[in-house]
């Protein structure tokens, strides 16, 4: 029987790196899964493998800066599927990178709308459904970056320190009612991310070696883990994947 037969997911920024690895660990643990993303071409394909593998996956075209589009996407999940159990709020841009006295104030604020705004507009639409079930899971994707300033990350430092805090204000008022929620800071992975790092040369994380960084598998296990009874302990937490503790609970090696 696997574990998470009968469960359904919803997965943002699932076209790739750590959205497009979660998706696949969970379907195959059993959950159908909706891949929220803003590329069809992508979700469409990883769609296909999932399902061809004998998991369950439909696409949503979702831009979460929208409250309307994360709104559907979740109603999308609870139609199909009749139950909304664990929201991955995984979407999320690094670009542009660059100083923040020359900082294109439109780009700035896309990204602020990314990395901020779409985390709220995820509690904010899911959070009904889950309150009303009274149960679920939702596992933001946090970073190093909430807590510690970056040359040129303006504007993912500031966005991950605030979607930080509305992870722990979401644990505050929905934790009585039998919503689990958690923050869950991988570190670095190896994504498209760290190839636009590397390339802008600003700050010590693009002068890391690439070997450091940890492949999207890894954070896709912890979400599976936190999703589980084993993880109850840290609701409402952020947990980090450098700590060698929590490394061993999931299960990495």
């Amino acid at each position: 029987m696997l574990e998470f037969a009968g469960k359904a997911a919803i997965v943002t920024g699932a076209s790739r790196g750590i959205g497009a690895a979660t998706a696949v660990e969970l379907a195959s643990r059993g959950a159908s899964v909706v891949l929220a993303a803003r590329s069809a071409d992508e979700i469409g394909a990883l769609a296909s493998r999932i399902n061809g593998f004998g998991g369950t996956a439909i696409t949503s075209v979702c831009d979460v800066a929208s409250y309307d589009v994360m709104a559907a996407t979740v109603e999308q999940c609870q139609e199909h599927f009749g139950t909304v159990d664990i929201l991955v709020g995984n979407a999320g841009v690094i670009d542009p990178i660059g100083p923040l006295v020359t900082s294109n104030p439109d780009s700035w604020d896309r990204a602020t709308d990314i990395n901020f705004k779409g985390i709220y507009h995820g509690l904010r639409a899911a959070l009904p459904v889950m309150l009303e079930q009274k149960s679920g899971t939702i596992v933001n994707i946090s970073s190093g970056a909430a807590h510690a300033p970056l040359e040129g990350w303006s504007h993912y430092c500031a966005a991950k320190a605030g979607a930080a805090m509305l992870t722990r204000c979401a644990h505050l008022e929905a934790a009585e009612a039998g919503v689990r929620v958690f923050g869950l800071s991988p570190g670095t992975v190896a994504t498209y991310m760290q190839v636009a790092i590397r390339a802008s040369g600003l700050n010590p994380v693009s002068q890391l070696d690439p070997s450091v960084h940890i492949p999207p598998e890894w954070p896709a296990k912890a979400v599976a883990w936190l999703w589980t009874d084993d993880a109850e302990e840290f609701r409402g937490q952020e947990i980090s994947l450098r700590d060698e503790d929590i490394r061993q609970r999931v299960g990495l090696e």
